[in-house]
């Protein structure tokens, strides 16, 4: 027999099941099967409804129409081991050509055996090239395959071929079932029939007689006779299968049709099986391939109720033997090898071993029918007119609890989950059997073949899913899930995924799937979602990059693309398009860090080539169309470009003298001002400005807690200057200059009347010395203020800028209040030099006066300062001040003491001196202001000769004589 040349490109389907053809032998004549019709045109209706599972209910509205099918094939990615893909054929090999050796004649092959089951396959060429060469020998089974399917029952079939088959080793290898040749044309038996067949018989296997047939020479009726006449008969007893015809290529002169025509042929076909019915009282089992029965009986659907024998070799162990003949929507037996494990071919019954001993004819029980099935069948059969005749009765025993009933128009499939609905011959249904029909992921179906959808589609619904159809793209499963529900939300068919065209595929890296389309891939994992990678160069972007095993992962959006560019997203970076640099891959860092300029509106444009690694410490680079990023395992990942870029590049790239960058440009509108920071130094520019380095350390630093190029510097004008006093450095900017020592750090210097102030006082020449703070504004009055290494300057509009030095004069002002005290802003400086080394300085509302006795005193009383003016200040009767004014006495009067004295004020009384001795004393007696002279009114006056002397009051008079004393006289 002949083994398929072409098979479904579909993925490995699994076992139908328990579809047992041959059930309904126990309760008639006559072999079962399940026949097919050509699709009729059903009403258009929806795209493939996304519920799990319906139980006899109708599909969902129907989508608009849509042109003739599309010409443009499917894109698939580019194959790599790491990729998804779809799943292997399992028919990717082809049978083995015909052997070159030479052709035998009739008399030559039957002298060795005649013609043998599978005339392609690689063991039929080889025993035919024995025979042309050496003679018959007996098989050696060292060459023969290892695998076996993981489901059904496990057979074999022989003939003279095989001279010395050991029964009992075959048992021991797993085999329950046997074919033997009896008969071929009406002119050869197998003259080791009988004790193939008794042998197969003596270990305990069911075995069977095929024959194989040579329909140009006699009548299929003759033929059939004959089969019968030498063992081709068959009784009830339980261990008898059904005779076979073995249908396929011709071994002989004559083309592979036997040169008859495919009415020829259908018409002997049924001879000989109309004839065998009538002989043993069962339809024969048809051995063939797909491909013979295309080509030689046109693709025949009237043999859907003969049990079917598929030949179809794959070459990787699988479950499915692919696309059936057009007759049949299951198989009963599966020949899946010509080279082993078994002697001979290899075959497995399609079912369990009951169902063979049922299909061999025993009395094994019989699986009820449920009567929701038979109503829900006949209902369901009697709306749908075009299925035509039964050409079976209900079989039950499926997956589920479900069951089916041929007619001849397609096969009603039930189970009480998804109700009845038919499966007929064409592309959906031969996709649903290659997935394994109702055992498979699919399931039973949930609604009827829809056809008229764009492109001339179809599709019908199962309990896991949908299978679409177009000419254009063939037949593909669906599944409920992720993939599928974003391709609904795109618009199924309609949409820009366009059909399916393969069926989906998991366990890919994280759990995750895939599923192609016509206009891509679509891609899901947990983490990820459900995208779609579009065909085209993103695609071929990712596959380069090694699919969702790569860097990049799974997309994890849709690509978002305008008329020259696109970019999609992955859940490790980022693919970047355009129509003249291509597409590129961008990597995690660097592609987070792409996203963000193009967010900002960097002029960063897409990628030119990929990302280059192994620069100084672990570093990556990849160029773009408007500049690069820099990525570094310390630093991050950050873009350059425009005039920061090129500078860089001739400060001698990473290696050079700013190393790599530390964090984004930041720039104006315009590019025509920037800044960014690097390991070594911010680099910045401006429209008025030099491209300028600001050395990375505390002048970079202070140059960004004032606010980099849009705080109170402004942009860089100058190089780093150093080699100043105490080791320090300065910078110019825009609006003043920074500047640096290892004892104040670096400060800034703003341009105005404070810096104007320390430039008249030498910069860190003078006596201040270098900035040692930011310039301080908002105080009172809008003043400002600015500490130094040796000292204060303060500025207020109405003092203008002065200095406050460190010392005591400095110290009282402070304690005073600052400028918020009595005393306030300063209007000169600290002048020294006075008497006993004493030190002035004049503020808005007083004097702070200093020496080394009397320590640094506050003179905030106007008329108390002005009265001690009058005696000729620190150089004058009173000497220096040591106390500040204390005010609060009777009558608001005030008070201050000196080194020599006292003046006392008072509004009535005016400003005046008290000098210490007796006079002073009688008066503090009589309890100071307090008491009944009251304040002063004058000065005490003397006698020339100081032998006497007197000081009025407001209550009285003091008089004082050497000779005396003190006398008070009041008023």
């Amino acid at each position: 027999m002949k083994r398929n040349l072409s098979q479904s490109r579909r993925p490995v389907l699994k076992s139908f099941g328990l579809v047992l053809l041959a059930c309904s032998l126990l309760t008639g004549p006559g072999l079962s099967g399940v026949a097919f019709a050509v699709d009729s045109s059903p009403t258009p209706a929806p795209s493939p409804t996304s519920t799990a599972a319906q139980s006899q209910t109708a599909p969902s509205p129907a989508p608009a129409l849509q042109g003739a099918p599309s010409t443009t094939p499917p894109a698939v990615p580019t194959a790599s081991p790491a990729a998804p893909a779809p799943a292997p054929s399992p028919t990717g090999t082809n049978p083995a050509a015909p052997s070159t050796t030479k052709k035998l004649s009739r008399q030559e092959l039957l002298a060795a055996g005649g013609a043998q089951m599978g005339q392609r396959s690689s063991r039929v060429a080889r025993d035919t090239a024995i025979a042309a060469g050496s003679g018959l020998s007996t098989q050696s089974l060292s060459t023969e395959g290892t695998w076996n399917p993981t489901f059904g029952v496990l057979g074999l079939d022989v003939s003279k071929w095989q001279p010395s088959v050991d029964w009992q080793g075959e048992w021991n290898k797993g085999a329950r079932f046997a074919y033997v040749k009896a008969s071929e044309g009406t002119y050869y038996t197998n003259e080791l029939f009988n004790s193939q067949y008794q042998g197969a018989r003596n270990v305990g296997m069911i075995r069977g007689a095929y024959h194989f047939a040579h329909p140009s020479s006699t009548s299929g009726a003759d033929q059939a006779r004959f089969f019968v006449n030498n063992g081709g008969g068959w009784s009830a007893d339980g261990y008898t299968l059904p005779p076979v015809l073995d249908i396929e290529y011709n071994p002989y002169d004559g083309n592979i049709c036997y040169d008859m025509t495919p009415a020829q042929m259908t018409a002997w076909i049924a001879d000989f099986g109309s004839t065998m019915r009538a002989l043993t009282g069962r339809l024969p089992v048809i051995y063939s391939t797909t491909d013979w029965w295309a080509t030689c009986t046109n693709n025949s659907a009237a043999f859907g109720d003969y049990p079917l024998w598929v030949a179809a070799y794959p070459m990787t162990p699988a479950s499915s033997p692919g696309m059936l003949p057009a007759s049949w929507s299951t198989y009963s037996i599966w020949q899946y090898s010509s080279t082993g494990p078994f002697a001979g071919d290899s075959n497995v019954w399609n079912g369990d071993f009951a169902a063979l001993q049922r299909f061999a004819g025993s009395s094994a029980p019989t699986i009820q029918v449920p009567s929701q099935a038979t109503q829900q069948i006949a209902a369901y059969a009697g709306s749908h007119p075009s299925l035509g005749s039964q050409t079976t009765a209900i079989t039950c025993g499926l997956t589920s609890g479900g069951c089916y009933q041929g007619f001849q128009g397609g096969t009603v499939m039930w189970s009480s989950a998804s109700g009845a609905f038919a499966v007929s011959a064409g592309p959906v249904t031969g996709a649903w059997q290659a997935l394994g029909a109702e055992r498979s992921p699919a399931g039973y179906p949930t609604s009827d073949l829809i056809c008229g959808l764009k492109n001339n589609g179809c599709f019908q619904n199962f309990q896991g899913g949908s299978i679409m159809s177009s000419p254009a793209t063939g037949a593909a499963f669906v599944p409920f899930g992720a993939i599928r529900d974003a391709w609904a939300a795109q618009g199924y068919e309609n949409g820009p995924w366009g059909y399916p065209t393969s069926n989906a595929t998991c366990g890919l890296r994280s759990g995750g799937c895939f599923q192609l389309f016509q206009a891509g891939s679509g891609l899901w994992s947990p983490s990820s979602g459900a995208h779609l990678v579009k065909s085209g160069p993103i695609l071929d972007a990712w596959a380069k990059d090694g699919f969702e095993n790569g860097l990049l992962g799974f997309p994890s959006t849709d690509a978002t693309c305008t008329a020259s560019d696109c970019t999609q997203l992955f859940t490790g970076g980022v693919i970047g398009w355009t129509s003249t640099a291509g597409a590129w891959p961008i990597y995690m860092g660097i592609g987070d860090t792409w996203k963000a300029a193009r967010a900002k509106g960097e002029p960063i444009g897409f990628p030119l080539a990929k990302e280059v690694c192994g620069l100084r410490g672990g570093g990556c680079y990849q160029l773009f169309q408007g500049g690069s990023i820099l990525f570094s395992p310390t630093s991050g990942a950050y873009s350059m470009t425009g005039r920061i870029l090129n500078y860089w590049a001739q400060s001698g790239f990473e290696n050079g003298q700013l190393g790599y960058p530390t964090g984004p440009a930041s720039c104006g509108a315009v590019q025509s001002e920037c800044w960014q920071s690097f390991e070594k130094g911010t680099v910045a520019y401006s429209a008025a400005t030099p491209i300028q380095t600001v050395p990375a350390g505390p002048m970079a630093q202070a140059w960004k807690n004032l606010g980099a190029s849009g705080g109170a510097l402004g942009y860089p004008s100058s190089a780093q200057i150093c080699g100043l006093k105490d080791g320090g450095c300065f910078q110019m900017f825009a609006k003043g200059a920074l500047m640096y020592s290892p004892a104040a750090g670096a400060q800034p210097s703003l341009l105005g009347p404070i810096r104007d102030f320390w430039q008249k006082q030498g910069f860190e020449n003078g006596a201040l010395g270098y900035p040692a703070s930011n310039v301080i504004c908002g105080l009172v009055g809008a003043g400002c203020f600015q500490n130094y290494l040796g000292g204060t300057v303060m500025w207020s509009n109405a003092s203008a800028a002065h200095a406050m030095s460190f010392g005591p004069v400095r110290d009282a002002w402070i304690a005073s209040g600052f400028e918020n005290g009595i005393l306030g802003y300063p209007t000169s400086e600290q002048v020294c030099g006075l008497r006993n080394g004493g030190c002035f300085q004049n503020f808005v509302n007083g004097t702070v006066m200093y020496s080394p006795a009397t320590g640094a005193q506050t003179m905030s009383s106007a008329p108390i300062r002005d009265k001690w003016a009058t005696t000729g200040f620190e150089g004058g009767s009173l000497g220096y001040p040591t106390s500040g004014a204390i005010c609060g006495l009777r009558n608001g009067g005030c008070f201050q003491n000196f080194e020599k004295g006292t003046i006392m004020w008072s509004a009535a009384s005016g400003a005046q001196v008290m000098m210490p001795g007796p006079i002073q004393q009688s008066w503090a007696a009589q309890g100071f202001e307090n008491g009944a002279l009251a304040f002063p009114t004058n000065s005490q006056t003397c006698t020339a000769d100081k032998l006497s002397c007197s000081q009025t009051f407001q209550g009285g008079t003091v008089s004082w004589t050497s000779a005396g004393g003190a006398k008070t006289r009041l008023n």
